[in-house]
């Protein structure tokens, strides 16, 4: 029996799973309940655990046959907060949050993974599966990092799995290189001077200002960057004001630049800057921003992409791998992690549907087999590298 059909065999338990996790989400470093189940699923296949790490994480531990090598797999535990809008039977039972990003699938398929290699030990070395906290923006690779996930579990290579809702069904993408963009997440913070609607001459509007800057902020990348270079810079949040007739006291604008380019990067984030300095003060208002990176380029190390779309070639076929799919403007702690030991992350395309953060997606319940038997084998091949 080939590895996705014995999986198969279980895939009925691991799609119950899923739907668990989906019905009780957990935002990042709140991923307790979730947390709990992995270990407890863990131990139950006789793997050695390991809780704590970032918070919430948790580390497996196997070992194969007499071997040096380690290898690492990773999956994302965290969800969003997001109201979710289906009707399915397991929709989430907490208000405003959702995984609407899969990663209630992904913990799956490295639970899936982790049984079939307790189960065959068909595999040279060490096999650690790390069940990473809070990767929606709020650092769960770091904190894991921090925590000396690689000093306390040491890897020679680990490799990540992301679902793809816009398909195509069973083709695993990779690439060698850049395959997500840096983010940097920034608020930037407006006061004014309040005063009556109908006397505006006696305030400074932070509502003008915001606008004006809001506007502004959108010629960078067409008029600041190489147009060769990716970048987006996307606001996402503009917050002002309670009443009618009341002119504020200040404004909010919050969102995220996105790069694959560092001299870019240190582009945008100068202008980004220089305006709010100038809208300050040609207004007369002051204005503060406040810039974060957030995440890093993901950057797939050549080799371990390329024995991916080897690997995932021989599971699926030659016809379902593209080893050389664009990069995604998207983001992913996952880097860190492949920048710290050699790596790869690869996407496994849906049934096409609702698209990543969005309330109406779901996961794609039969990519858990295809999913889990590729993480398994880059155990197998790897491991014997």
């Amino acid at each position: 029996m080939n590895t996705i059909d014995r999986i198969r065999t279980y895939a009925d338990e691991l799609t119950a799973l899923r739907r668990d996790l989906h019905a009780h989400p957990e935002i990042g470093f709140e991923e307790v309940r979730t947390s709990g189940i992995v270990a407890e699923q863990l131990e139950k296949f006789g793997i050695e655990v390991h809780r704590g790490l970032g918070k919430t994480g948790v580390v497996g531990v196997l070992r194969g046959r007499p071997g040096s090598r380690r290898i690492g797999l990773r999956a994302d535990m965290d969800a969003l907060p997001i109201t979710e809008e289906t009707n399915l039977p397991y929709r989430s039972t907490v208000p405003g949050k959702m995984h609407a990003c899969g990663h209630d699938g992904h913990t799956t398929m490295l639970v899936g993974a982790a049984r079939y290699l307790a189960e065959t030990r068909d595999f040279d070395g060490t096999a650690v599966f790390v069940f990473q906290p809070a990767e929606e923006g709020l650092g769960g690779a770091r904190a894991m990092i921090a925590d000396g996930l690689f000093e306390k579990f040491p890897v020679d290579e680990i490799y990540a799995i992301h679902n793809a809702p816009h398909g195509p069904h069973g083709v695993l993408q990779v690439r060698p290189g850049p395959i997500m963009a840096a983010a940097d997440f920034f608020d930037i913070r407006i006061t004014g001077r309040g005063a009556h609607a109908a006397m505006p001459h006696q305030g400074i509007d932070p509502i003008v200002v915001a606008t004006g800057l809001a506007q502004a902020m959108q010629s960078i990348v067409s008029r600041n960057s190489n147009p060769l270079k990716s970048a987006v810079v996307s606001i996402t949040q503009i917050h002002a004001g309670a009443a009618y007739n009341v002119i504020p006291e200040g404004a909010h604008l919050a969102g995220t630049v996105r790069t694959f380019d560092a001299e870019l990067r240190k582009l945008i984030a100068k202008r980004i800057r220089d305006l709010a300095a100038g809208f300050a003060a040609a207004y007369g208002a002051t204005i503060e921003v406040d810039l974060r990176d957030v995440f890093s380029v993901l950057d797939n190390h050549p080799e371990q992409a390329a024995a991916a779309a080897e690997i995932a070639s021989e599971l699926f076929g030659a016809d379902k791998v593209e080893p050389n799919t664009v990069p995604r403007m998207g983001s992913e702690d996952f880097a860190d992690m492949v920048a710290a030991v050699p790596g790869a992350y690869a996407w496994l395309g849906a049934t096409p549907g609702p698209g990543l953060h969005n309330a109406s997606f779901d996961f794609d319940d039969s990519l858990i087999p295809l999913g889990a038997a590729y993480l398994a084998r880059m155990v197998e091949r790897r491991a014997a590298a």
